[in-house]
This record gives structure tokens, sequence and C-alpha cells, in this order.
């Protein structure tokens, strides 16, 4: 019954992925746009840590994780987003709901298998500019998305290795339209891009019991550098501004060559501690190398990309994971905490982010699978030089479905 429920949900909502906008905040209008987080819930409970791997749960932010799967688990996510954007003499609210991953891992022995679809960025902007009279409104939509099939491998019961392969792909809509004082005519530019193209993640994870109750565990991941093809598509207009809007009057197709957009690489290094079923704590750095990224289309003068550094520390605590007295004593209890910087610098201000969370894994029905409710608070940015400061609240939630496949059965 369960494979049924999987692929109708997975029918069901690959529309809707595509077609969703994951962002409101201004810092998506540079590069590609906002870079989405691509693990679970549970992850994002614990500070956004992916170092910890076990049987019963999808890995997939580390594809060498699959390799510990014991049932096939069907994971789905989403998320609630609620923002205070503000600058020195303004503030404004925001919402966003989108949905998260949709992923499903299947063990094989000493191999492992996922695939799944998930957001890769998002755009989704609202901007303007009053210079001498002369205003700007920016907007902008859009975003990419991934296709991820991930193959794992355990060479030894400590040490498994894996690869995942993406097939990313999107489209971003940029307009502006600029309009002078006392003039009734402006100019409407509008831009679509379409975006394609593959990256790839390699991952290891090495576990070893250190004595009867402890378990040291290490992870490392790597995403080469690579290239997105751009196709681009782009309009003239002169409009009739009003207080309602604009109507156009005249457009003007223009011709512009395809590009190609250089996608940074990113490595993950952490380690952790812990008691197998009973908790773990752990930590993770990852550098992404957005000094390379490079645009053509995007000439700004006042944004500097730099490398991207993130800090992240978190764990879990499980009172007694098969207690038959207490349902709370079998809940996994999860926290952590983050600090990114995110690669942008704008008007000599780097654009950092914090956030704390905590989350609850709740036991649902057999062969472990769980229900993860969790929460974030925190800031992106700064108020000086004119620029806007995020201060957000999250709220995420998943369903991780465990169910046997495979199965020989001796009596039918």
């Amino acid at each position: 019954m369960l494979k049924q429920i999987i692929f109708t949900v997975m029918l069901l909502f690959s529309g809707i992925i595509f077609a969703q906008n994951g962002t409101t905040s201004p810092y998506s209008y540079f590069g590609a746009g906002e870079l989405k987080f691509k693990g679970t819930a549970e992850n994002r409970a614990m500070g956004g840590l992916s170092i910890y791997s076990d049987s019963i749960h999808l890995n997939l932010q580390n594809p060498a994780g699959v390799a510990k799967l014991k049932l096939v688990n069907f994971t789905l996510g989403a998320s609630y987003k609620y923002v205070n954007q503000k600058t020195e003499i303004t503030s404004t609210n925001a919402t966003s709901t989108t949905l998260d991953y949709l992923a499903i891992g299947i063990p094989m022995g000493k191999f492992g298998a996922s695939f799944g679809i998930l957001p890769f960025t998002a755009v989704g902007y609202k901007l303007e500019s009053d210079i001498d009279g002369e205003t700007s409104r920016y907007t902008g939509t859009g975003g990419m998305n991934k296709v991820f099939l991930a193959l794992a491998y355990s060479f030894t019961p400590d040490f498994s290795f894996g690869i995942d392969a993406n097939y990313n792909f999107g489209n971003v809509e940029r307009e502006i339209i600029t309009s002078e004082e006392d003039i009734q005519l402006g100019i409407r530019e509008f831009t679509k891009s379409d975006l394609l193209g593959f990256s790839f993640t390699f991952g290891a994870e090495y576990k070893k019991s250190i004595n009867d109750y402890l378990e040291f565990t290490a992870s490392t991941t790597y995403s080469p550098a690579t290239r997105f093809t751009v196709k681009h598509e782009r309009e003239l207009s002169s409009v009739i501004i009003s207080p309602t809007g604009y109507s156009t009057i005249d457009t003007r197709e223009i011709t512009l060559e395809n590009s190609d957009i250089k996608f940074p690489s990113q490595f993950t290094l952490g380690a952790g501690i812990g008691s197998p079923k009973e908790w773990f704590v752990g930590i993770q750095y990852t550098n992404l190398k957005t000094s390379n990224f490079n645009d053509p289309t995007l000439n700004v003068s006042t944004v500097e990309f730099i490398d991207a550094n993130k800090f992240r520390v978190g764990g879990f605590f499980v009172p007694n994971y098969n207690s038959l007295t207490s349902y709370w004593h079998r809940v996994v209890y999860r926290a952590g905490a983050r600090y990114e910087n995110n690669g942008i610098n704008v008007r000599g201000e780097d654009i950092n982010e914090f956030g704390i969370s905590f989350g609850v894994g709740l036991p649902v029905g057999r062969l472990f699978s769980n229900i993860n409710i969790g929460f974030e608070l925190g800031s992106r940015g700064t108020t000086n030089n004119g620029l806007v400061k995020e201060n957000f609240f999250n709220t995420f939630l998943s369903l991780s479905l465990n169910d046997r496949w495979f199965e020989k059965r001796y009596i039918d």
C-alpha cells in the first residue's frame, strides 16, 4: 500500500515544486538567486548538520549516507517562512510556503541508492530606487530545480562512499521599469533566462566505535565547479505609467547570445561523537568558492562575490528509543545553531546569516517511521549603507516513512 501512496504523492507534488516561488529576499537579486538548503527537516533542526546518517532516515546532503539504509525510505518536506525586512527608515513583512524536497532511498545490501527532486536556487524580489527624480522598479521571480540520483557503497562496516548526480534546470524572469518625474512614458526591460546544467557531489563517511558506548563519526563532501548554459530572451517596451500599474504601447525584441554561468565548487567537512540510538553532537564547516562565480549578465559595481564560509553545530537526544511505557521517551529531540557568510559583499558590507533551531521527531506506525517538526529563528544582512536586514522565523515539517519492498516470502 505504501508503494502506491509514494508514487501518487510524487506525481502530485512534482508539478508544485517546479512552480513555486521559494523566497522573498532582496538578496536573491544577485547571481542565480538564493541558494536553497539541500537537506531534510531533521538536518535543519540540528542547525543544518548533515554528518549523521542512520538506517531509517535519508541523508540528502551526503550521498555516502545512503549506504546506511536498512529499509526503503520515502521522505517529503515543506516549510513556512515569516520574515521582517527592514531598512533604516522602513519595515515590511513577507511570507512564503515551499515544498522543500521529495525523495526515496532504497537499500541494496552493501549498496544504497536514492533519487528525488528539490529546489536548487530561488529568486523572488521587489526593489525600488529613486535617484534625482528617476524611479526604477526591479522585480524578479523563478529559480532552478534539481533532479538527483545518488549511489553509495559500503567498503567496510565503518567506511562508505557515494556520488550524487544532479540535473539542474529552471528559469528566472527579471523586470526593470524606469520612469522620470513628470514624464508619463517609461521604459520596461524584461529578461527571461533559461538555465540548464549538470553537477556532481562526492561524499564519504566514516564511523568507528570508540568503546561499548561511544561512536565517532567523520563526514566530507565535495562538489566540483560546473557551468550552466543560459539562454536569454529580452524585450524593451515603452509603457504608460499610472498609479495602478502600466500599459505597454510598443515592444521590441532584443537578440541576446547564449552564455554560461560558472557555478562555484563546495567542500564540507564535519565530525561528531555520540552513543548510537541515544545522543549525538557534531560540528561542520563548509567552504563555497563564491569568489569564482561568474555571470556575464550581472554588472553591478557595488557587489563583490567572496568565498562563503558556513559553520554549523548541533545534535539530538533520545531518552529511550525502545521504551514501552512512555511515548515521549521515544521522541527524538534536536537542536542546533549556524553562522554563515553568504558569499556576497554589497556596498562594502558582508551579508552574514545566523540561526538557531530546534525540533522533534515523532514516531508513527511501524518500522520506525516518523513525523519531524522544527523551528528556526535567525537574521540575515544589515541596515548599514541603505541595505536590508531580515529577521525570520521558519517552520518546517517532514514525513519520513519506512517500508520493506524486497522481502522474500517463504509462505504466501
